[in-house]
């Protein structure tokens, strides 16, 4: 008998070490995860940087453009977190040094509006810290992803599939909601660039 979705996501799940982990060295997959989700990172921080002012109100769906954009940059954030107690502690860090990307805290995720409205430059500079973030997580030095942590539970309970695929969980994210803002730009005349791997400036 064929076997179902459900039996093929526990034995990926159970297993100790994720078949992508096995299929190459941490040093090799650590690359490869840092280039794509650079990538859409790339396309999404260009979707905001190239929205006319007079669209950024515009609604994608049910949600303004600048919402969509919060959204999903808060979410590269948290993913690159540990686990959502890590970010939270991240957050509360932040905000006493003044950073403010999160006025209400874990409630900027949690609720369904943000609590105020974001500007331009706002989301350009948190775009500026989760793209460091993602060079440190996915890079070489101090706090980087580790084969061990790679191979590990994701960190989040609704994501039940270990690091590894959680970043490339994080990457398509947010080439969803990249690709959303790039058609409320199409329409407005602007025509935002694909990027096929890293960052592009």
């Amino acid at each position: 008998m064929k076997p179902s979705l459900d039996d093929w996501n526990w034995f990926r799940c159970s297993q100790p070490i994720h078949y992508a982990a096995r299929m190459a060295t941490t040093s090799q997959l650590r690359p490869i995860l840092a280039s794509q989700l650079l990538a859409a990172h790339s396309m999404l921080t260009e979707c905001i940087r190239l929205c006319p002012a007079e669209h950024w109100d515009d609604p994608v769906a049910k949600y303004p453009f600048w919402q969509v954009a919060y959204h999903a940059l808060c979410f590269v954030d948290c993913y690159l977190s540990p686990d959502n107690g890590a970010f939270e502690r991240l957050l509360g860090e932040r905000a006493g040094a003044g950073a403010g990307f999160h006025p209400a805290g874990m409630a900027e995720l949690a609720e369904e509006y943000p609590s105020r409205r974001f500007e331009r430059g706002e989301l350009l500079a948190y775009a500026g810290v989760c793209r460091e973030r993602i060079v440190r997580v996915l890079g070489e030095g101090p706090g980087a992803e580790a084969a061990e942590s790679l191979a590990g539970p994701s960190g989040f309970s609704w994501l039940p599939f270990t690091r590894a695929e959680l970043h490339i969980y994080n990457a398509r994210h947010t080439q969803h909601h990249a690709g959303q803002l790039a058609v409320v730009l199409r329409r407005a005349g602007v025509e935002p660039k694909w990027t096929k791997a890293g960052w592009r400036d």
